[in-house]
């Protein structure tokens, strides 16, 4: 790890004290802080008034339980969770996350880390995030709209467009935002488009929502390329997961001349050497929710349920699933076969140590909260379209999330210059979302 500076050590000990047991939100915090000396340096009025150690702390966290009716007809239950984390720059804004593992401490890592991705868009949200830990994953429909509707009924005394925004996440998609924006439809008697995104396009969603995180990702390689005067073009390409993001990150890497050659789930991996098949992914992943087992027996592909997938040498590897499943062993297998560039599709998937490797092997190294800042920027420009009852083309709509990205690129650079720090992502992209959000609160003054 990256040593603190002085002022900022009693800060991320509090954070440590106050929130015990929460791994992965002291992880974020520290990530974030160990970019943040010489700004303290440059601006000592931001930790004089308190500012970091205010951004530290979540202005607001809702937890509840969510009663529900299996199809037997027995009650279970769940833990629901919302954590505001920061709405000096607008209303919260981030998804909602269905799944096992979920606690707190997750929630509260992805809602910080979401402050400064928000920030970084240049739009108008703050910083939050939600979710449960209840597992989507051989529910009946039933089951999901009748848990969806339970969650909602709680939630929806805590969101509305000018307060929360929410969309999905892991384990929360199309079919799970239409039940909860129905209840909340239900319970307030309006239709209140704008409280949440990632809606079907018949009832209020953007063209390209569903594509964002993982076009984002994508074209955030390709302005880091750009940047060398190189580009995608017959690179060989590694994608974790097989969700979403991962999905649609191959889709825009096959579009743009590269090749992904290995692809993932929670069962193992598939290593194509033709390149993946894209449409048959989708048909297995979309179409009937199977496993990428079954695309190895489809095309008699290399599966694999051993070892990991960042074992598969690459140019270009892009981590897509889920948060620290990139570890130091596997950053340095990258490093040897001679990859150039991490990109983070997923929220914090590397390790700290793994990040590590990547500077001190000279692996050019994009953090998930500038990479992966595709939904969200295009989650704001779904609540544009719905603030003035518009609705944009695919192609308009793309248009503006490769502007976007390609802003977001320039302004990480461009921090990372103006402090020292030439070529660091991860310290560019820590500073520029972190002075925003600070100019923004010591603005408002002591709130």
């Amino acid at each position: 790890m990256t040593a603190l500076s002085e002022t900022l050590i009693p800060i991320f000990d509090d954070v440590v004290k106050r929130n015990p047991g929460e791994d992965e939100f002291h992880q974020a915090v520290r990530e974030v802080l160990e970019s943040l000396g010489p700004v303290v340096a440059k601006h000592p009025d931001y930790a004089d008034a308190g500012v970091i150690a205010r951004l530290c702390e979540p202005e607001r966290q809702v937890i509840f339980r969510v009663p529900w009716m299996d199809d037997s007809g027995r009650a279970q239950f769940n833990r629901g969770f919302r954590v505001q984390f920061n709405s000096s720059l607008g209303p919260y804004k981030g998804g909602i996350r269905f799944h096992p593992s979920v606690y707190l401490g997750i929630v509260k890592f992805l809602g910080f880390e979401q402050i400064f991705k928000n920030s970084l868009t240049g739009l108008p949200i703050g910083g939050g995030k939600g979710g449960s830990d209840f597992d989507p994953k051989g529910k009946s429909d039933a089951e999901i709209m009748r848990f969806c509707q339970s969650f909602m009924t709680e939630l929806s005394r805590h969101v509305g467009e000018y307060t929360d925004v929410p969309a999905g996440d892991i384990g929360v998609g199309g079919r799970e935002i239409g039940y909860m924006f129905g209840q909340y439809k239900r319970i307030t008697n309006r239709y209140e488009s704008g409280v949440f995104t990632g809606k079907g396009l018949a009832w209020g969603g953007s063209q390209v929502r569903t594509e964002a995180t993982g076009y984002g990702t994508v074209f955030f390689v390709n302005e880091m390329l750009r940047t060398r005067g190189d580009s995608l073009d017959g690179k060989r390409v590694v994608v974790s997961g097989s969700g979403n993001v991962a999905i649609y990150a191959m889709e825009k890497v096959h579009q743009l001349g590269g090749t992904v050659v290995a692809c993932s789930d929670s069962d193992g991996y598939v290593v194509d050497e033709a390149g993946i098949d894209l449409d048959l992914v989708k048909e297995i992943k979309q179409g009937r929710r199977g496993r990428l087992s079954e695309y190895a027996e489809s095309r008699g592909a290399n599966h694999r349920t051993g070892g990991s997938i960042w074992d598969v040498p690459c140019d270009i590897a892009l981590p897509c699933a889920t948060q620290n499943e990139l570890n130091a062993r596997d950053a340095a297998t990258l490093a040897g076969h001679g990859c150039a560039i991490v990109a983070e599709g997923a929220n914090m998937p590397s390790t700290p140590e793994a990040v590590r490797v990547f500077r001190e092997s000279g692996i050019r190294f994009a953090p998930g909260k500038a990479a992966n800042a595709g939904g969200v920027a295009t989650s704001a420009l779904e609540m544009q379209q719905n603030a003035s009852r518009d609705s944009w083309s695919f192609e308009h709509t793309e248009r503006r999330l490769q502007d976007i990205m390609s802003g977001i690129h320039d302004r990480c650079l461009t921090t990372a210059d103006e402090y020292g720090m030439p070529g660091d992502y991860v310290a560019g992209a820590n500073i520029a979302g972190f002075t925003k959000v600070a100019d923004a609160m010591l603005a408002l003054g002591l709130v």
